[in-house]
């Protein structure tokens, strides 16, 4: 029997020597290049002499508390083999009588680190897991714009479709400075968005790039229509420590019956700023942890043994020494310095609620035309072109569907998880474009 033989013709129609994947397909057309790519420090297109207020990475190294947890984590065997996929038990627990609280379960009871917890890789894990386990073909899946751009392919893959309902910033924010509460989303938009084949509704609460923390009613409304359509929900609520102005992070799973439509995830990337750590959590009722737990063990398996041991220890550490309540300070000076030097600037913006993002209008920045702009954005819209000019910043129209770039494309998004000194000099480097701005 004579063995079959590719024909190397056939093979030579197709880019990469075989097909790819349908899912893979969108993300490889037209030469599609996402902003990680281009604007990050280690991609080699921005100017070696930048100074980088986009990707949302700290300046600085985990507290001393968590570094010496990792350290000691790895002279422990046991840490250094497979963790059960669930995640270590000590974090779990450690998770438990961290977030407990704040889920404002039946009777104040704790949850079970058991059945309502599992630790992923990273947040990304997490919601990956959760599509994958609950997503069917065409579930549409609700988004509101401006978006982490990673939704739309953790939906994608598994054969969803995104839909997509913008968070409307104010009139004013044209001109003036505004706050991040003034975004608002129309819940009647949100209604006429739903159709038979809605699956879930997505939603970031502290919002990047926004800044929004949403309130008790605002929650409880989308909820309201999640619970008229029976639909799932899930809280991206990475950015949960971090809430500047006596602001109250508000979990939706708390409010109501919501909690059993809710997954809701988490970061220790975030929390310490160990982003490159990659170690998550889900959190919810036992029947949606289980089949998330499912998917995760056919997607990752596990997570990082001695990173999940070491945000153990700075979980319980964190919540004996005060870690949160200091790193919220922190960052209040860092938002303040980075406000400052735009106010001098004299571009408005969106004034943080939580997150470590400001939101700026360039709408009176006028661009050169000769303004060069790597040629991998040339045909990008503007926000992309002024992401490149001294300060590296993040466009984000790569958090709206291309359909409502228009949305998007006024603003820049700087980060402020920077060193004070490093942002007075961002500001200071900003200060050249003072005479492109045509008010």
């Amino acid at each position: 029997m004579t063995a079959s033989r590719v024909n190397p013709a056939a093979k030579e129609e197709h880019r990469f020597g075989w097909p790819v994947s349908e899912r893979v397909e969108p993300e490889l057309q037209g030469g599609k290049i996402d902003v990680w790519s281009v604007f990050s420090p280690a991609s080699g297109y921005v100017p070696k002499d930048s100074l980088n207020l986009g990707q949302g990475f700290m300046s600085w190294v985990p507290p001393q508390f968590v570094r010496d947890a990792i350290k000691e984590s790895v002279e422990k065997v046991d840490v250094n083999h497979y963790p059960v996929a669930r995640g270590r038990i000590r974090l779990r627990q450690a998770l438990s009588k961290y977030l407990s609280k704040s889920f404002n379960q039946d009777g104040g009871r704790d949850l079970d680190p058991n059945t309502e917890i599992i630790v992923t890789s990273g947040a990304n894990g997490g919601m990956y897991a959760f599509a994958t386990a609950f997503i069917q073909p065409d579930d549409e899946v609700i988004l509101f714009e401006p978006f982490f751009d990673q939704y739309l392919a953790q939906i994608r893959f598994n054969r969803g479709k995104p839909v997509f309902v913008p968070i409307r910033a104010p009139d004013a924010a044209t001109s003036s400075t505004v706050n991040a509460s003034e975004w608002k989303i129309d819940i009647d938009e949100l209604r006429a968005a739903i159709t038979p084949k809605t699956k879930m509704i997505w939603i970031n609460t502290p919002h990047n790039p926004i800044g929004k923390v949403f309130t008790e009613d605002e929650l409880r409304a989308i909820g309201k229509v999640a619970e008229e359509h029976d639909l799932l929900i899930c809280a991206d609520e990475v950015y949960d420590c971090l809430t500047f102005d006596q602001h109250k992070h508000v979990r939706i799973a708390a409010l109501d019956d919501f909690w059993r439509r809710t997954i809701t995830i988490g970061s220790a990337g975030k929390s310490f700023a160990a982003t490159g750590w990659r170690i998550g959590w889900a959190v919810g009722p036992s029947h949606l942890i289980h089949p998330t737990l499912a998917a995760q063990t056919r997607i990752t398996f596990c997570s990082n043994g001695p990173a999940q041991e070491a945000a153990a220890i700075g979980v319980e550490k964190a919540l004996e020494n005060g870690f949160f309540e200091t790193q919220v300070k922190e960052y209040e000076e860092r938002k303040a310095a980075l406000m400052e030097g735009l106010d001098v600037l004299g571009l408005p913006y969106t004034v943080p609620d939580g997150s470590y993002f400001i939101l700026v209008n360039i709408s009176t920045l006028q661009i050169p035309k000769d303004f060069v702009v790597p040629d991998m954005i040339i045909n990008r819209s503007r926000d992309w072109h002024a992401a490149c000019a001294g300060v590296v910043s993040i466009p984000p129209t790569d958090f709206y569907d291309e359909s409502h770039w228009s949305l998007g494309e006024n603003y820049l998004r700087l980060a402020f998880c920077k060193d004070v000194p490093y942002l007075k000099d961002a500001c200071e480097r900003l200060l050249k474009l003072k005479p492109f701005i045509k008010n």
